[in-house]
């Protein structure tokens, strides 16, 4: 069934950003008027970027999703930090990359090892509450356990859902079979399907904090549409599952997949008509994004990729954002942006700034999306243990390595990333790489030790395969144009 909004994703595949320096200077942050805004982070997981009908998906309707982007602005260019979960976690509340600590080296962070977020460390519900802000987290945590690390030691007053990587729908229990549903730093035990859960648990704080007249800060970060291939009534698949150590090849269709975007769909619906009876919508930030590309039912068009990879499609997301009484309704933003900006920005709107002593590797968006400032030219830097990858986006070019296959590609008139320009175009190349070997300088090494989650040409018959592609003619016949109904 085709989405509410229809859009030509053609017109999508837009966005030319010239090359920059690699680190960037604060925007003067605007004032924020007599009262900071309330601020609600929504992070969907493991979403893809045209997971949502706004972005071009045509077998589902996310109206409510959509609301977001139509009553405000949609980025056409946003990036995650990184191609998997607690990586981009970890930038997304330090507003820094991840390399820089510990915890940014697990790719995700998998079992009981003893690595997590530095309490110590400047996060953004940390600085939000310095400037006055109530901090709530609903949903995944997956940045370490107890007793050492946790949302509440990392600046959250309050803390409802789980801790790690994925957990079951219905019995919510963790890929160890062990609960793992908290309220604060206990475990709880309730019925229901989690995504209802969450949203429950939303309106009830954005109730209870509409009486305060206290601004607000609450990040709702479902675990939909991650695995477990579970929707609304699929209680029996839960069963099914239960004891198995749930992994993202065990059952599932395109079928429960929508069922599971529609549900978180329906919470954010219902987080908008509290907003709304609350009588503070205009003066409440709300945005929409994910943590990474998508998975296994995922939909990049149009990109090629998926998460794990550093591929367009492991990277792009969705970022919806609004903000009546200062973004201008249904606007598209054309500004490259990543997970890692968001901090700047919601302490910008805030009134606040960054921790001198760990300066962000952002930039405040807020002149983009309530200004109309024009793009402005920036560099972007990845690099991703499974396959050797690395990668960094540099205006309309993109340096890629995945094992031992080096790529130039030019994202913009090749977003699906087929035609490889590294001999055609050996300065460009040459220079991209030399950014990113500089840049690697400056983060901490890569160690045996740490977890990385990745597939090959082994494992996936549609992906790069496990020896190197055929060598780029002198003269490549020009792509046919693709378009998503041949």
């Amino acid at each position: 069934m085709p989405g509410l909004f229809s859009f030509n994703r053609r017109n999508l595949l837009i966005g030319t950003a010239a090359a920059t320096v690699t680190s960037l200077p604060q925007i003067a942050r605007p004032a924020t008027g007599d009262r900071a805004p309330n601020i609600i982070f929504i992070l969907a997981d493991d979403l893809g970027y045209a997971d949502v009908s706004i972005y071009g998906r045509p077998d589902l309707s996310t109206p409510n999703i959509d609301g977001i982007g139509l009553k405000g602005a949609r980025l056409l260019q946003a990036y995650a930090n990184s191609a998997v979960c607690s990586a981009t976690r970890t930038a997304l509340l330090t507003g820094r990359y991840q390399y820089r600590e510990r915890v940014g080296l697990e790719e995700p962070i998998a079992g009981n090892i003893h690595v997590g977020l530095p309490p110590q460390r400047p996060t953004l519900p940390s600085l939000l509450k310095k400037a006055g802000y109530t901090t709530t987290l609903i949903g995944k945590w997956h940045l370490g356990t107890l007793p050492d690390f946790g949302p509440l030691q990392s600046g959250y007053d309050h803390f409802y859902g789980f801790r790690g990587g994925a957990v079951d729908y219905y019995s919510h229990k963790g890929t160890d079979d062990q609960d793992d549903l908290w309220d604060q730093d206990t475990k709880v035990h309730q019925t229901g399907y989690l995504t209802e859960l969450l949203g429950d648990r939303a309106i009830e704080t954005i109730n209870a904090s509409a009486k305060t007249g206290q601004p607000f800060f609450i990040s709702l970060h479902f675990n939909a549409p991650h695995w477990p291939w579970e929707a609304p009534g699929d209680e029996a698949e839960s069963a099914r599952v239960a004891g198995t150590r749930l992994f993202d090849f065990d059952g599932g269709s395109q079928a429960t997949y929508r069922g599971m975007i529609a549900a978180m769909d329906l919470q954010i619906g219902r987080i908008v008509q509290a907003l709304q009876a609350n009588g503070i919508s205009e003066n409440t930030i709300v945005i929409f994004t994910s943590d990474n590309g998508g998975e296994r039912f995922a939909d990049t068009w149009p990109f090629t990729g998926r998460k794990t990879e550093l591929l367009e499609g492991g990277l792009r997301i969705p970022a919806l954002v609004s903000w009546p009484a200062r973004i201008k309704a249904d606007q598209t933003i054309d500004q490259v942006s990543i997970s890692m900006d968001w901090l700047p920005t919601l302490l910008a709107a805030a009134g606040s700034e960054p921790d001198p002593n760990f300066p962000s590797d952002g930039i405040n968006l807020l002149p983009f999306l309530s200004e109309s400032k024009a793009a402005i030219p920036r560099k972007l830097f990845w690099r991703y243990k499974a396959n050797a990858q690395r990668a960094v986006r540099d205006g309309d070019y993109k340096y890629l390595k995945i094992r031992d296959n080096d790529f130039l590609f030019n994202v913009v008139d090749d977003p699906l990333e087929r035609v490889n320009l590294k001999e055609r175009h050996k300065d460009i190349y040459n220079r991209l790489l030399a950014e990113w070997l500089e840049w690697n300088s400056t983060m901490l090494p890569e160690i045996t030790e740490s977890f990385t989650h990745g597939f090959t040409g082994h494992e996936l018959a549609d992906h790069y395969g496990v020896t190197a592609p055929t060598t780029e003619p002198d003269n490549p016949a020009p792509l046919r144009a693709m378009r998503r109904d041949d």
